[in-house]
């Protein structure tokens, strides 16, 4: 059994299991780049039973600045009195799923991960997967949360990196890098997002959705086919730093420790002393 993925029959039992409900969590963060409010409505058109909404934009990221990306981390306090307010605890179960194979909710499981949260978990194969399995659907507005959450966060400051890092380990090669992009923006080719195209170099292209087959994530043995041969000394980074975190969920679930550049390629193009190499 995965500890970092829930199938939608285990989170329905969960849902209609009272002592488990109670001290359970849901985050809808469902979201469209091109069209950042179209996330939200969705969510109100349709989510799962007493799911909260967060926004990508406005909840898990911060106000973009000159660096630190297109979508920068966010003021951590702010961001835990959000949890909070959502009723979570330090103790509770919390399930997140978004529609797009969970890309987007694998941005909240590294966040609550990183600030020590252990009980946390996406549901594969997301809100396509809930609904194919003939499981209830809610509209409009969460539920009130019934009681406010308490949460002390225990950063785990080893899983997050800045850019002087990823200088550093440059420099020494102590570190391989792995772009969660897909191949042709790795490449340089048909960049849309971000005004300079390329990687960053000795990265190898790991696009984050060869992790899934059919919108879920693939069996173990194919994970650990796929990612044979990388260990702790890796660091993770995309185009801002979401779906890097969807290779970091997969490691963490082989038992590898890598780290997130949490600016991403959107930050290392702000410094134009940076190299950037194309093809590959």
């Amino acid at each position: 059994m995965a500890k970092n993925w829930i199938s939608p029959l285990e989170l329905s039992e969960r849902l209609n299991t009272p002592n488990l409900a109670s001290n359970l969590v849901i985050f809808d963060t469902q979201f469209s780049l091109p069209k950042p409010d179209l996330g939200r409505q969705l969510y109100l058109e349709g989510h799962v039973p007493g799911a909260i909404f967060l926004d990508v934009n406005l909840d898990l990221s911060n106000t973009v600045t000159t660096h630190g990306g297109r979508h920068p981390l966010p003021n951590w306090d702010v961001f835990v009195g959000k949890l909070e307010a959502a009723g979570v605890s330090n103790t509770s179960e919390v399930v997140i799923y978004d529609d797009m194979g969970s890309m987007y909710a694998v941005r909240l499981w590294w966040m609550l991960k990183y600030l020590g949260h252990n009980n946390v978990k996406v549901l594969n194969g997301g809100l396509n997967a809930w609904l194919e399995a003939g499981f209830e659907m809610q509209s409009g507005e969460p539920q009130t949360v019934a009681q406010k959450g308490t949460f002390v966060a225990h950063p785990r400051a080893e899983m997050l990196i800045d850019v002087d890092f990823v200088r550093s380990a440059l420099e020494s090669g102590a570190f391989r890098l792995l772009d969660a992009r897909a191949a042709d923006r790795f490449r340089g080719e048909n960049e849309t997002i971000d005004p300079v195209a390329g990687h960053i170099p000795t990265a190898q292209s790991f696009p984050f959705a060869e992790n899934l087959e059919g919108g879920k994530f693939k069996d173990r043995a194919a994970l650990e086919q796929r990612f044979a041969g990388i260990d702790d000394q890796t660091i993770l980074y995309c185009g801002s730093g979401v779906t890097a975190a969807h290779n970091f969920i997969v490691l963490d679930e082989l038992g590898v420790r890598p780290k997130l550049y949490g600016g991403s390629w959107s930050d290392w193009i702000s410094y134009p002393e940076n190299e950037v190499e194309k093809g590959g």
